[in-house]
């Protein structure tokens, strides 16, 4: 089946069970991209595995907007191996409230995924079963992926204008 066509089925199919909980629909390079609220996340991901057979997480990681409303995204990337397609999930969270309803309870394998989102980005999955950091050690006061701090150290020597002609 063509991919478009595929992409408009799965689309249909998430239309009619969620409604207006589907957001943002885009194909980026082919790959169906939708957005949706952290208060059907849960049912959503259980939805596109029981139902559309999207057996697969491959990813749970997060993006920083610092400055916008919404703040952060948590984005899933699930692949259905059967019909080769591959879709995104993305919902946007409060950045002072940076919490969602863990995937842990769909897919076992979302626990170290989500460990390691959390580590990085700070976001607390409700309901995870060990929500620890995993790459940091315990002791670093914060989550180096999210965009608080400057791009380069202003009390560097070496990255003087002066130093490149300039």
């Amino acid at each position: 089946m063509e991919e478009t066509t595929l992409n408009n089925n799965i689309l249909a199919k998430l239309s009619d069970k969620f409604g207006e909980k589907v957001t943002a629909v885009s194909e980026p390079y082919g790959m169906l991209t939708f957005a949706t609220t952290k208060d059907v996340i849960v049912n959503v991901l259980s939805f596109l595995k029981e139902e559309l057979k999207f057996n697969f997480l491959t990813d749970i990681t997060a993006v920083h907007y610092p400055g916008k409303d919404h703040g952060i995204a948590v984005v899933y990337h699930l692949h259905n191996m059967v019909e080769k397609v591959r879709i995104r999930i993305k919902v946007f969270i409060s950045e002072q409230n940076p919490t969602i309803p863990t995937a842990t309870t769909v897919w076992k394998g979302a626990n170290w995924m989500e460990r390691e989102t959390y580590d990085l980005f700070g976001v607390k999955f409700e309901g995870h079963p060990d929500l620890r950091r995993i790459l940091n050690m315990d002791e670093l006061g914060v989550h180096p992926m999210l965009k608080q701090y400057p791009l380069e150290d202003p009390n560097r020597v070496d990255k003087k204008d002066e130093f490149f002609g300039r």
